[in-house]
């Protein structure tokens, strides 16, 4: 990372350093599909002066009159003046040569994402502005730093990533490359933190942060589907209805579409030199292969056509919950269920013990930890999964070996229907779904926080607000312990010892400061 590169949060904006693009200054948007209309349109929102351009002919023009017919919709909808309207519209105008961008004091490039047409378009458009105006892309893939390399002030060069839908999404990634001035940095986050936005600063890494932290939602849930443990609608419904996640990975990507979101795994691996961590599936590259893209194409993991199901999650039957249980110690992350069973009726007996649920047959009902339930010969073990909020989660994730006794596993599912939840049994595998992918997010983002990608209060925020995410990975993995998930990745680093699992230097660190707090 380069030295003119400080990432901070919003605390570094100080009166010294430069204030926000004056709204009388003109804001200028290349690239009119959805994503440049949509920067255009909270530019032009927020009071400045918007000019569209585009290479091809024609397009800015329409562009203009799609937005207008979206200022229309957001005055009938009550969300805007229409007085505001009439003062938009007249800010608005279409470009049809480049040249006349020459006044903007800010260009925002949203074309497609190749890096040799951006630097062509950068290089072209240096031979055009002023050597004030601020250059940014919104490239959610490419190098900042190899868009500006050619350019001759590349301090001035920027990213502002904003998300799609960018009028309704609150998060802009805000990216310094190697060479780009501290106070360019500075002025674009003021920018668009004026516009009504949540700023993150980051350095220009592979995938920036979303991007980058995300990639185990969808990767871990992949590989379980490989190793054949559980059915897409239901990993699906445990990171859902268990994990607090607004929707499942493979409903999501087949939102996004398996084509985009491979793309992103596959370009943030390669740019990782094929680091294990981030993989790409074979079976969604498949998927791709076949033409099956999701939504777009009405199928993908699920189908689309019309009057087409949608497969149910395994859903355990009904099975008689156990009059008594023993929790053996602190249940750590799941000690909330201790009163819930309470409330429930079934009594609970505390003893000493390394933190289990013995159930009444005489097996112990242990939190993933990173272990399988088939090395064990001696006792019937059976895993239950993480949960973000065990008294909100409406589904508990149960595994156990082939071989497990049905009055076993009855006992365990009757315990937490008891509670009101919905139960899954899904195969014997190590972390199991949501502890797994919770783990994993959480390395991830550790890492980038110690590597200065960005400061842990700007990943959170970023996974929060970019991805919907029900918690940010290193707020969560503070509530479940950072000691926990670091052994349970250490555990599952074991069993597939290919790098992919090895916890990062980053969540080794934090677990050992909690050790250290709590030996106090």
């Amino acid at each position: 990372m380069s030295a003119n590169v400080t990432v901070r949060g919003s605390d570094d904006v100080t009166a010294n350093e430069p204030t926000a693009l004056a709204q009388d200054r003109t804001v200028a948007v290349v690239g009119t599909g959805t994503m440049g209309q949509g920067i255009a349109q909270v530019a032009l929102v927020a009071g400045h002066p918007v000019r569209l351009y585009d290479s091809a002919r024609g397009r800015a023009v329409e562009a203009v009159a799609a937005l207008t017919a979206r200022l229309d919709r957001l005055v009938e909808k009550g969300r805007l003046d229409a007085t505001a309207r009439e003062a938009a519209v007249g800010r608005l105008h279409a470009a049809e040569e480049l040249d006349e961008l020459a006044d903007a004091a800010l260009v925002i490039e949203a074309i497609v994402e190749l890096l040799p047409v951006k630097q062509q378009l950068f290089a072209d458009l240096e031979k055009v502005v002023g050597d004030e105006t601020v250059l940014a892309t919104n490239t959610s893939s490419l190098s900042v730093t190899a868009i500006a390399g050619g350019l001759r002030l590349p301090g001035r060069f920027v990213g502002l990533h904003f998300f799609n839908p960018a009028p309704l999404l609150p998060l802009v990634e805000v990216v310094s490359g190697f060479a780009t001035d501290a106070d360019v940095a500075t002025r674009a986050y003021a920018t668009v933190k004026g516009w009504g936005k949540t700023p993150v600063r980051c350095a220009d890494t592979p995938g920036f942060i979303v991007n980058r932290v995300a990639r185990p939602f969808y990767a871990e849930a992949l590989r379980l589907y490989e190793e054949g443990v559980a059915d897409p609608a239901t990993i699906d419904a445990a990171l859902r209805d268990c994990g607090g996640f607004r929707m499942g990975p493979f409903e999501l990507t087949d939102l996004i579409g398996q084509d985009v979101n491979e793309a992103v795994t596959r370009s943030v691996w390669e740019s990782f030199h094929q680091d294990p961590k981030f993989t790409p599936s074979l079976a969604q590259r498949r998927l791709v292969e076949s033409g099956r893209l999701g939504r777009k194409t009405g199928q993908g993991w699920f189908s689309y056509a019309e009057g087409a199901e949608r497969p149910e999650p395994h859903t355990a039957a009904p099975a008689k919950a156990p009059a008594k249980i023993v929790v053996r110690g602190d249940l750590g992350p799941a000690e909330p269920l201790v009163g819930l069973f309470e409330e429930a009726g079934i009594a609970v007996r505390r003893k000493k013990g390394s933190g289990f649920i013995q159930l009444p047959g005489g097996a112990e009902l242990c939190l993933a930890d990173g272990e399988t339930s088939f090395e064990y010969h001696r006792e019937e073990i059976v895993y239950f999964d993480l949960a973000l909020d065990y008294a909100r989660a409406s589904r508990i994730v149960l595994s156990t070996r082939e071989g497990t006794a049905p009055e076993t596993l009855g006992e365990a599912v009757g315990l937490f229907q008891a509670l009101g939840k919905q139960v899954s049994v899904i195969g014997d595998v190590p972390g199991m779904i949501v502890a797994r992918t919770v783990a994993m997010l959480a390395d991830l983002a550790a890492d980038a926080v110690d590597r200065g990608v960005a400061t842990a209060e700007d990943v959170d925020t970023a996974m929060r607000l970019g991805v919907n995410y029900p918690a940010g990975p290193l707020e969560w993995a503070a509530k479940v312990g950072h000691q926990r998930l670091s052994g349970l990745l250490g555990e599952l680093h074991e069993r597939y010892p290919t790098g992919r699992y090895a916890p990062s230097l980053g969540l080794v660190r934090r677990g050992y400061a909690e050790y250290a707090e709590d030996s106090r």
